[in-house]
């Protein structure tokens, strides 16, 4: 029973979304020039980590019946855990990472709280409302930066991948809506693209990147961040966003859309590179 329950609490909790967390709380730190003290940057990454799979967790509790007709792949659907399980385990994952962050400081432990509370509200409501449960997502990626930066006391330093970061995913979870409307639909969700129409989804996604495109340059033109940042940047980020961009509008299915979707989950790697080598 347990060697069933173990990967299937695994794979509820999208490693690769947990890893990227770390990651991206790892190099905020980095970027702020310490890791001391060191105990407190792991836990950050750790507790950071831990709170994304429960929010993941959740997210799949209460989008069973959306995840039935979008992702028929996932543990609940395919029964390899109860619903009940599934909020018991997400319940353990927010309490553990909250309780892990009042060992950092007590801001940690604040934003800890504050991102468990936004990523529960996403899940059972917010993400039925257009904008907003993008907009929360969003900023919940952003302030694993500013979590990282809390660890060691430089927030200052963490500031501008947050807001790359934020833009990114703002982007990223409207091409997750186009690719979803059918579920969503099943599941009286109100998203951006259900409410207001596919051309307006695709139009929104547009103006969001451009916006990231513009801005992405700033830190190497006010010599924030260097060379190796800009090049990074513009032969690893640029690319993809200008390519999804016109993808996009070229093949609106929702297995393109998903293509699309990963291939920006991946090349958030490669901004978090850039970021790094800045």
């Amino acid at each position: 029973m347990i060697s069933k329950i173990i990967p299937a609490i695994f794979e509820i909790s999208r490693p690769v979304n947990v890893l990227i967390t770390m990651i991206s709380i790892f190099v905020a730190v980095v970027i702020t020039g310490t890791l001391y003290p060191l105990y407190k940057v792991l836990l950050a990454c750790i507790s950071g980590g831990i709170i994304m799979a429960g929010s993941n967790t959740i997210n799949d509790y209460f989008d069973l019946d959306i995840d039935r007709v979008n992702r028929p792949g996932r543990p609940l659907v395919l029964g390899k855990l109860t619903p009940w399980q599934a909020w018991i385990i997400a319940w353990i994952e927010f309490c553990l990472g909250t309780l892990l962050s009042l060992f950092i400081n007590f801001s940690a432990f604040l934003i800890a709280l504050i991102v468990s509370g936004f990523m529960f509200l996403y899940s059972y409501r917010l993400k039925r409302l257009p904008l907003v449960g993008n907009l929360a997502v969003s900023f919940a990626t952003a302030m694993a930066f500013i979590y990282g930066g809390v660890a060691v006391n430089r927030i200052k330093e963490a500031f501008i991948p947050a807001v790359l970061a934020f833009f990114f995913h703002f982007g990223r979870e409207i091409i997750k809506d186009l690719q979803d409307r059918e579920g969503d639909a099943h599941g009286s969700a109100r998203t951006f693209p259900l409410v207001y129409g596919e051309i307006a989804g695709l139009g929104l996604t547009n103006a969001i990147f451009l916006i990231l495109l513009i801005i992405l340059p700033i830190p190497f033109l006010f010599e924030w961040y260097g060379g190796a940042y800009m090049l990074v940047i513009a032969t690893g980020v640029y690319p993809v966003l200008i390519y999804v961009t016109f993808s996009m509008w070229k093949n609106r299915s929702p297995k393109n859309l998903g293509f699309l979707s990963n291939l920006l989950k991946a090349d958030m790697l490669v901004g978090l590179l850039a970021i790094y080598l800045g």
